[in-house]
């Protein structure tokens, strides 16, 4: 799910401050401690060769985000795509893949636990990568 600044309604709105709040965006219920994350990702990257083993061959951390600058192209286990644009507030669910249009800056907000085992195994896999291409 995502959503531009412009889609969101004020809920507040006076003169030196707006505040928009988009209820019911994702839900963290059962997880644990949240690690804050900021990607730089270039364009081109496609993360999905490097989940290949984990469950779904997907990520199955959830993330809330937002996308400073850039574009990329989330893709979902029923098929379905998604392109998210700077400006874009944004919640990926668990099992998705990444490739990245144009350059980004992305800050995410994931359960620690969770994420971190998807990105031991994408470095791992970089690992056997860099073994094999040796």
């Amino acid at each position: 799910m995502r959503i531009a600044k412009q889609d969101i309604q004020p809920r507040l709105n006076v003169p030196g401050a707006i505040a928009r709040q988009k209820l019911n965006f994702g839900d963290a219920t059962g997880y644990g401690a949240i690690a804050g994350e900021y990607f730089s990702l270039k364009a081109g990257t496609d993360i999905a060769p490097l989940l290949k083993g984990l469950k779904t061959d997907s990520c199955q951390s959830p993330h809330w985000g937002y996308m400073i600058e850039g574009q990329v192209t989330v893709s979902y286990l029923d098929g379905t795509e998604e392109s998210v644009s700077a400006g874009d507030l944004f919640y990926w669910p668990p099992g998705h893949s990444v490739r990245v249009g144009r350059d980004a800056e992305i800050i995410l907000f994931s359960p620690q636990a969770e994420h971190c085992a998807v990105i031991d195994h994408l470095k791992a896999k970089l690992n056997e990568l860099m073994k094999n291409s040796a």
